[in-house]
């Protein structure tokens, strides 16, 4: 049986997509193994799926001053120094990274040991992370067509990203009868990332007096953002976050309005959802969720709203244009090349393993 060290952490978006890869990974014959931080957010997710983990020490590379500079790529270097012991007596096959600071001593450490590493990258443009790894990696995976040509040609490949395969099952009348909606009515699902968007939530609650004459309203607005002023509001379903019942929101969505992170883009392009955009502005991130929504309206899968200019009206006046051309959308977003990332990505994994 082959073996596979899969890494990648600090954020749910570097965890998820290496979680749609296990079942077919075992399904394909490998034995899985994970390494990340000693307490990071990848150890609990990975904790349900009965695949044993390593933590190893990690520290974060920044572009700005902290104090945390100068101990950091001592933590760095410890990290290299465990995975380099770690892979040395566990002897994998291959090595499949999906990002964050975490990932830098494994695929560094595997590199120095000469096993082969295949990493993703979500974002329109290489993060920090990717960066220090890409030298050394064998193939470098991605999300946009755009990316290719910030890689390497001989080890990009254009592959989308892993998705879920149970976001694909939801039932529409599920979601439906879940949120007490009727049948006759489309609805507006509104998601803003797992610690939601304060300025997306307040916007869309501003708007929802025009948006509920013609639509029904799900809204996906983070822990602890619920407003009790709402909950008797008819039409309109409000939760911190969803599990197990996600899929069938899905289904039954006929229109999303989200931020712009990698993963959960391209969530929407697997599941043809027409989709309103409304990335983090570049004062409050590295600019990758600008990026990554004009690559997708540029191939005709989304609207894209500026936050800094968003208002109730102007929310309300794309929904309606969206929902009324929504076919055009769905039928641009099966034609993507990004669709089968999980096939690409695991021929990739056989073909490097063999």
């Amino acid at each position: 049986m082959k073996k596979i060290v899969l890494t990648g952490g600090g954020t749910a978006g570097h965890v998820t997509p290496n979680i749609a890869l296990l079942p077919h990974l075992k399904k394909a014959g490998f034995e899985v193994f994970y390494m990340g931080s000693y307490d990071g957010i990848e150890k609990r997710l990975i904790a349900d799926f009965d695949i044993p983990y390593t933590g190893i020490s990690t520290g974060k590379f920044r572009r700005y001053l902290d104090p945390k500079n100068f101990t950091d790529p001592f933590r760095v270097l410890k990290g290299c120094s465990e995975a380099k012991k770690y892979l040395k007596e566990l002897k994998p096959d291959v090595v499949f990274s999906k990002g964050g600071f975490v990932s830098v001593p494994v695929v560094r450490a595997a590199a120095a040991l000469k096993i082969p590493c295949i990493i993703h990258e979500s974002d329109m443009t290489p993060g920090l992370a990717n960066k220090l790894c890409i030298p050394v990696a064998t193939k470098v995976c991605c999300n946009f067509p755009e990316t290719l040509q910030n890689l390497p040609s001989s080890k990009a490949v254009l592959t989308g990203s892993p998705i879920r395969e149970e976001l694909a099952s939801g039932s529409r009348l599920e979601g439906l009868k879940f949120c007490g909606f009727t049948a006759n009515k489309p609805v507006v699902m509104v998601i803003g990332g797992s610690q939601g968007a304060v300025s997306v939530n307040a916007v869309v609650r501003k708007a929802l007096p025009a948006l509920l004459a013609d639509f029904q309203v799900v809204h996906l607005c983070g822990k602890e953002k619920i407003d009790n002023t709402l909950l008797a509001l008819d039409g309109y379903k409000q939760f911190e976050y969803l599990k197990a019942e996600l899929k069938d929101i899905f289904a039954m969505a006929d229109v999303v309005i989200s931020r712009a992170g990698a993963n959960a883009i391209c969530e929407l392009l697997a599941l043809a959802k027409p989709n309103i955009l409304i990335p983090l502005p570049a004062t409050k991130s590295r600019g990758d969720q600008l990026l990554n929504a004009r690559s997708f309206a540029s191939q005709g899968f989304s609207i894209v709203l500026d936050e800094d200019e968003l208002s109730e009206t102007l929310l309300v006046e794309k929904v309606q244009e969206i929902y009324c051309s929504r076919q055009t959308y769905i039928d641009a977003m099966k034609q993507s090349r990004q669709l089968n990332a999980i096939g690409t990505i695991l021929e990739l994994i056989k073909e490097i393993s063999a």
